[in-house]
């Protein structure tokens, strides 16, 4: 239990909110029993999250974040867009692999959980995508890309790849082979994508 006199925060909530999913699951896991692992009452936390429902698409948003945010530095980083767009699609199968191996209770639980989460996960998507179309745009921008349109590029380059980020998946991350599968369905991006003048 957290000492009482310790301020009490969203972002302990959530922390505490994401150890109580662990312990008990979803369908389990209670406003009451957050409150209990903070030593506060529910209406404490009630104060900070309106109802149960925007407590949990809360935390299944700073869930997704963890991966958006590790892929935003890519975006940013040095390097040639190709070289970008392939370390960003690694990074994200990567992310999503350890989330399912890692912990796989608690990727059980946030599956649950973005499937009753539309809002996050339709803005966990549109970020990731957004962030997909600045790699593209700018690898059309120096002529590396051959994409009259970034944009649907970027939406056609994450369908394209579902296999290696989507959780219904998640069984298939361990496979054999599944390195060289996903290799080679981005090398087969990468060459659809190219200039054709290079």
């Amino acid at each position: 239990m957290a000492p009482p006199t310790e301020t009490l925060t969203a972002e302990r909530i959530l922390e505490a909110t994401e150890e109580v999913l662990r312990r008990h699951g979803p369908a389990k896991a209670t406003v009451v029993d957050v409150a209990r692992a903070l030593g506060v009452s529910h209406g404490s936390v009630y104060r900070h999250f309106r109802t149960k429902a925007a407590l949990r698409e809360a935390v299944t948003k700073r869930w997704l974040d963890r991966t958006s945010e590790r892929l935003a530095v890519i975006v940013d980083a040095d390097g040639t867009p190709e070289q970008r767009l392939r370390a960003w699609l690694a990074a994200l199968f990567e992310a999503k692999r350890h989330k399912a191996g890692d912990d796989p209770e608690l990727f059980a639980t946030y599956t649950v959980l973005t499937d009753e989460n539309g809002t996050a996960v339709g803005d966990h998507l549109a970020d990731l995508t957004r962030q997909l179309t600045r790699i593209i745009a700018e690898g059309a921008g120096s002529g590396a890309f051959s994409v009259p349109d970034p944009a649907a590029a970027a939406r056609a380059v994450f369908q394209a790849t579902g296999r290696f980020h989507d959780p219904c998946y998640a069984r298939e991350w361990t496979a054999p082979g599944v390195d060289e599968e996903f290799t080679a369905v981005v090398d087969l991006l990468m060459r659809g994508l190219g200039s054709p003048s290079r």
